[in-house]
């Protein structure tokens, strides 16, 4: 397995997986062009991936902590099996991307977009999701911890025997969206429209959430 601890060039990335997989420790990879390389079961370690395009490459069983990457650009890679933990990946792209089984854990992902992405088995915790785009994700029977879907497009996810754990769905668009049998007692909810609540039929509230509804809402109980 090769090191690089520095800002290796394509060509020298490409030389090196030539030995196996490779292990990258604050490297400053940003603007690179890293697409389509086969860099299955490599790791970055508190490396910069500012708008580095990672487009079609293959990234499956890698693993990333504590990476700086506003605006890499994931399109179309496999990433099955994948872990980024503490990493800042806000306004990255995953369009198209295979996520298996992939573990975004403590990361910001605000202005993401998850655009038809693969995602069965993908899994969030203690995530800033901020303005991403996640429309037609399944969650459903997920236990989600800590997650602020504030302002995310949700349209058409399923949310049914979900249980939140923490973590907000303040402002988020929830068209066409399913939450039978969710249970949001622990959610921040506020912010949301009358259409909204008609997809929360069957879904679990507390007393004071739903008092918090009716005030948003703008009616009074006497």
């Amino acid at each position: 397995m090769h090191t690089f601890t520095d800002s290796p060039s394509r060509d020298d990335i490409a030389a090196a997986l030539a030995s196996g997989s490779i292990t990258f420790i604050d490297c400053m990879l940003d603007d690179a062009d890293l697409s389509r390389l086969d860099l299955r079961g490599s790791s970055f370690i508190n490396c910069s991936i500012a708008e580095t395009s990672f487009y079609a490459a293959k990234l499956a069983q890698t693993t990333w902590q504590r990476c700086r990457g506003r605006q890499a650009d994931f399109e179309a890679a496999d990433l099955t099996d994948a872990q980024f933990q503490s990493c800042d990946l806000n306004n990255s792209s995953w369009r198209r991307a295979r996520l298996a089984s992939l573990t975004f854990k403590g990361c910001k992902l605000t202005g993401a977009n998850f655009e038809e992405a693969a995602h069965l088995g993908l899994t969030f915790e203690e995530c800033l999701l901020i303005g991403a785009d996640l429309r037609r994700m399944s969650f459903r029977k997920s236990t989600l911890k800590g997650l602020d879907f504030s302002d995310a497009d949700l349209a058409a996810c399923d949310f049914r025997d979900t249980v939140f754990e923490g973590g907000s769905l303040r402002n988020a668009s929830l068209k066409q969206a399913r939450f039978d049998n969710a249970d949001l007692r622990e959610a921040d909810l506020s912010g949301l429209t009358l259409a909204d609540v008609k997809l929360f039929q069957g879904a679990w509230i507390t007393p004071r959430q739903a008092a918090e509804l009716i005030s948003e809402l703008g009616l009074r109980v006497a």
